[in-house]
């Protein structure tokens, strides 16, 4: 199998390139070649998907198998790899987000069919334009596609609300006893997946006839409550939490810019049915526990002084939002 990976080098991608290669896929990396990520035994071709005709270009004797994009998020991105692909590849995987999935739920069990909605984001609602878009291409010109839909996937991130991900403000925070916030009153449920986890059941999906014209989502089937989250995550650090439960509304009348990912998306219980990826992907399981999965990312960014930034302005935030609380 011959697939190409826009993008590829990312939190979750990583994981999935690494495994294609030990896998025996034919893996070739489109990027623009400034990442510090090495996948060993992948080809790369640098260049900015953005510059349509230089693509064309590097891509005019290559047909593929599949082609993933990991970086699209506007319609926009969707009609131009619709025009570069539609005649190089069998398979196309949009990687979309389950954060578009419809919110408030009126369910907390998530299928598939679970309605597409969501107010609050708007990064969520450019990825439900991009699926429709996809999905009238795919009907009106039989545009091979696959639609994937993560929840919050960690690898080379800190899976936290406010203070984590590409940050180590939480941590530090952590670690000096500080006060660190979990929105509501810490008892809604929630799903973390680890990256190499999704790999394996995303894996299943490359090159696979039966899943045109599908979506999936592929996440852990551990359920927490995001008391325990953030307790593992201090855990990871031989600390206790210094817990002050918030309501995500108090949290985003304080600071707007966490609306999208509190109110539109973890604000509220969430349980994820895997059911759809496991009957096409059988051998499927997640087998990284967030407990054990925490304390490998804790070291990665401990490995690298550079890794372990403070952001002071997201620390500043904190400080302004649980003041205003305790007023």
């Amino acid at each position: 199998m011959k697939a190409l990976f826009i993008g590829g080098t990312g939190n979750i991608s990583a994981s999935v390139s690494r495994l294609c290669v030990e896998k025996g896929i034919e893996l070739y990396l489109l990027n623009r070649g400034i990442s510090q990520v090495e996948v060993p035994g992948a080809n790369n071709i640098t260049g900015d998907i953005n510059d349509p005709e230089l693509i064309k270009e590097k891509m005019k004797d290559h047909k593929w198998d599949v082609v993933v994009n990991w970086i699209a998020f506007k319609e926009d991105d969707i009609i131009r790899d619709f025009n570069l692909f539609k005649d190089k590849s069998t398979q196309y995987i949009f990687i979309s987000s389950a954060s578009a999935y419809q919110k408030p739920l009126q369910n907390p069990i998530i299928t598939e069919s679970t309605p597409l909605e969501n107010p609050f984001w708007k990064y969520s609602r450019n990825k439900i334009a991009c699926e429709r878009k996809l999905n009238e291409l795919y009907q009106q010109s039989n545009f091979p596609i696959t639609i994937v839909r993560p929840s919050l996937t960690y690898d080379t991130v800190i899976p936290v609300a406010i203070g984590g991900w590409t940050e180590y403000t939480i941590i530090d925070r952590i670690k000096k006893g500080k006060k660190i916030i979990v929105h509501g009153d810490g008892t809604s449920l929630w799903t973390i997946t680890h990256a190499k986890d999704f790999a394996e059941g995303f894996i299943g999906l490359l090159g696979n006839k039966k899943a045109i014209g599908e979506a999936y989502h592929i996440t852990s089937d551990e359920i927490l409550t995001w008391d325990q989250i953030y307790t593992y995550v201090a855990n990871a650090v031989d600390a206790e939490p210094n817990i002050i439960h918030i309501a995500s509304d108090f949290i985003c009348t304080i600071e707007e810019s966490l609306t999208g990912t509190l109110i539109g998306d973890k604000s509220v219980s969430a349980i994820f049915d895997n059911s759809k990826i496991k009957s096409l992907v059988p051998e499927f399981r997640a087998v990284i526990p967030f407990k054990k999965g925490i304390k490998e990312t804790i070291r990665w960014f401990e490995a690298d002084a550079k890794r372990m930034a403070v952001n002071y302005e997201t620390d500043k935030m904190i400080d302004r939002i649980i003041t205003a609380y305790e007023r």
